[in-house]
């Protein structure tokens, strides 16, 4: 009988420390919920579209510069016509030349002496061309590679203009916030009392 009454004691006596226990511990996970709510708010990121380094390239490819424009990186849009301009200005150039000469020795080859080099700048015709046919040959080498490198740096210019609408979509999403972060430290030790410095990788998921 005794020992009835002893275990029926020491069952009340552990239910009533579960319930007290219990009861002392809801204010602590009304706590941690608040906690965990003010990290979730912390941890909150900027949303990764993983496609924009594609579209960047995209419209660069369509039309130069409006990957730039689509990046709000609107200052590189002169530096990219800038850069084309210049190409283009060359290889039109390089080619008019190239044609002049080649028109001249054409002329020369059939026996006539009618071209351009054949007059001084007041339409008088020389003795002797200013230029030889030797020399129209060499023109025309000269300005053939010339507008053959004038084409390189234009297609060059125009694929470097696609590489940076989509080197920038990238770099506009790289991680930068205090979840990934290199930190220095300094640590005095309890023991001899010296300073210690560290460097501390901070990785947060």
């Amino acid at each position: 009988m005794k020992n009835k009454i002893l275990i029926t004691g020491c069952f009340f006596f552990l239910l009533s420390y579960a319930i007290s226990a219990q009861e002392k511990k809801q204010p602590e996970k009304e706590t941690t919920s608040e906690e965990v709510l003010v990290d979730s708010v912390q941890l909150a990121r900027k949303t990764i579209d993983p496609l924009s380094p594609s579209k960047a390239a995209f419209y660069s490819a369509v039309l130069p510069g409006l990957g730039q424009a689509y990046n709000k990186k609107y200052w590189k849009i002169p530096l990219v016509y800038g850069a084309l301009g210049t190409g283009v200005y060359f290889y039109i150039h390089n080619t008019n030349e190239y044609n002049r000469y080649r028109d001249a020795y054409k002329s020369r080859l059939a026996g006539f002496e009618t071209d351009e080099f054949y007059y001084d700048a007041e339409g008088n015709k020389l003795a002797s061309p200013r230029v030889t046919t030797d020399g129209l040959q060499r023109g025309q080498k000269f300005y053939r590679r010339n507008r053959e490198l004038s084409l390189l740096v234009l297609i060059g210019m125009y694929a470097l203009n696609i590489i940076d609408a989509n080197v920038d979509a990238h770099l506009l999403q790289f991680n930068v916030d205090q979840d990934l972060s290199l930190n220095p430290h300094y640590e005095l030790n309890n023991i001899d009392s010296r300073g210690h410095f560290g460097v501390s990788l901070n990785l947060k998921f």
